[in-house]
């Protein structure tokens, strides 16, 4: 039997790595006889530029630049020199996924860290960028990667605005642009359809999750509004809000105003990229699985994705995840995983024992071993 195992992350515990390791081994152990096809995959989402870069054996460029909140950490980017495409996370330096509950803030947080990173890119001959917008801290509209690109944010008097200093949003008065614009070509890779402005938009829905307090988002939309009006007068083409927008705090907003920027959903480009079709055709079961299988997944998510691709071949497709959702999806298998205290320090051990134990469960289930 042939099994293609192809997890996503299971946020907040495993990365999709980790994960695709743990179900061949369990697997392996198993099922010697039978064969395995490693595919951990991404929508978008957190780490979908460094799984792509792996899987396409891309050289690693590795630099210290700002983190989301201006401190110093190491970041990296894949580069392929045959295209020059330079694959990058936003989450890489500007996620969320480091910060404390207490260190979320919109108004301070920055991609300017990100910024530095596609500069970086540039300066090494990069004339494409593969943005992945998951994970991020920031509801910045890329001001922070404008803003390291050449571009100033001023304020009333004229003054350049400091990346990092809080409600830098809200000072901006003035955009002035360098001369020239770098030469770059941006394909924007997203997990989520939201516009930015809107009840749907980034404020409302993400802000939240950021660290934007439910009283400080009018006045931070009243901001976003006015920076939004001044890229449209800079803006060398017609900019108006759109689908994907909403992701990452806007990043594809800001990009789009001055830059040739592309949104792809991200399942199906890292699917083309990493020749996930042919992989479902080879397979007899696809393995999948995500943290926490919701709505939200059937709106372009990877492991819903897959299912589709599997149906596609007649393939059997199984889905491990936690929560009660999924069944309605149409997964073969469910396989659910039992509740984590997020709060234990040994957290990541319990979800790797949880994920050993859930498949093994279901191998004896399906085939009496």
């Amino acid at each position: 039997m042939n099994w293609l195992i192809a997890p996503n992350a299971f946020k907040g515990t495993l990365e999709a790595d980790q994960a695709a390791a743990i179900l061949a081994e369990v697997l392996a152990a198993r099922r010697p006889d039978d064969q395995t096809d490693c595919c951990p995959i991404a929508d978008g989402g957190d780490g979908t530029c460094f799984l792509l870069s792996q899987q396409l054996g891309l050289e690693k460029v590795e630099a210290w630049v700002c983190g989301p909140l201006g401190r110093p950490q190491p970041g990296f980017f894949g580069f392929e020199q045959a295209t020059r495409t330079a694959y990058l996370d936003v989450s890489t330096v500007s996620g969320i996924k480091g910060l404390k509950e207490y260190e979320k803030d919109p108004r301070t947080s920055s991609t300017y860290g990100t910024g530095e990173l596609i500069r970086l890119a540039l300066a090494k001959g990069a004339e494409h960028l593969v943005l992945g917008l998951g994970g991020s801290a920031t509801v910045d509209m890329g001001t922070g990667i404008l803003q390291a690109l050449g571009l100033q944010f001023l304020d009333k008097n004229g003054r350049e605005l400091i990346p990092f200093a809080p409600g830098f949003l809200e000072k901006i008065a003035h955009i002035q642009l360098p001369v020239p614009l770098p030469h770059l070509h941006v394909t924007c890779l997203c997990d989520v359809s939201n516009t930015f402005f809107g009840p749907e938009g980034a404020i409302p829905v993400f802000g939240p999750q950021k660290g934007l307090t439910e009283s400080g988002q009018v006045s931070f939309l009243e901001a976003a509004q006015k920076v939004f009006a001044l890229m449209q007068k800079k803006s060398k083409s017609p900019l108006r809000d759109r689908a994907c927008f909403g992701a990452a705090g806007g990043i594809a907003l800001g990009l789009w105003a001055f830059f040739s920027v592309d949104l792809k959903q991200g399942a199906r480009y890292f699917f083309e990229k990493t020749d996930v079709e042919n992989r479902v055709r080879e397979a007899d079961v696809v393995l999948t699985g995500e943290g926490r299988f919701d709505a939200q997944s059937a709106q372009g998510k990877g492991s819903y994705e897959l299912l589709q691709l599997a149906k596609k071949y007649g393939k059997k497709c199984w889905l491990i995840t936690s929560g009660e959702a999924g069944a309605e999806a149409g997964f073969d298998e469910i396989l659910r995983l039992p509740d984590l205290d997020f709060s234990s320090s040994g957290l990541s051990v319990q979800a790797e024992s949880n994920l050993r134990e859930t498949l093994q469960n279901q191998l004896s289930k399906s085939f009496g071993q």
